[in-house]
């Protein structure tokens, strides 16, 4: 299982990326994903789950209202879409892919991660 995340970039604060991650060699149908961030020095943080058809989905508080995760099964992809970015939402952000259906905030639950992509936010 491979996974390929992308849309990184850098924006001003208060605006808006959308991240996505592509998942090759499993259905991501029967699977649950997530987004987590991390800055130099620092764990890996939850960001963001979701359930295997999207039935739950849970952020941390800090982002809530903000970010949405969404997933395509047909399409294999998850997505991370961020709005009003703020300066500490900048982070290198991965997405992983669970072996069941749930989600999980601990990112030692993921077993499939992807590459990381950098979010920067300028003032």
């Amino acid at each position: 299982v491979q996974l390929q995340a992308s849309g990184g970039g850098l924006v001003q604060v208060g605006g808006s990326l959308k991240l996505s991650c592509e998942i090759f060699g499993r259905p991501l149908s029967n699977y649950g994903a997530g987004w987590f961030r991390q800055t130099p020095g620092s764990e890996r943080d939850f960001v963001a789950a979701v359930s295997w058809n999207g039935g739950v989905i849970n952020y941390v508080d800090s982002v809530k209202g903000r970010f949405t995760l969404s997933r395509d099964n047909g399409k294999n992809m998850v997505y991370l879409e961020m709005n009003s970015l703020k300066p500490e939402d900048a982070a290198l952000y991965y997405c992983a892919m669970l072996q069941y259906g749930g989600g999980s905030r601990r990112p030692y639950d993921y077993p499939h991660w992807g590459q990381g992509t950098l979010v920067t936010v300028s003032s």
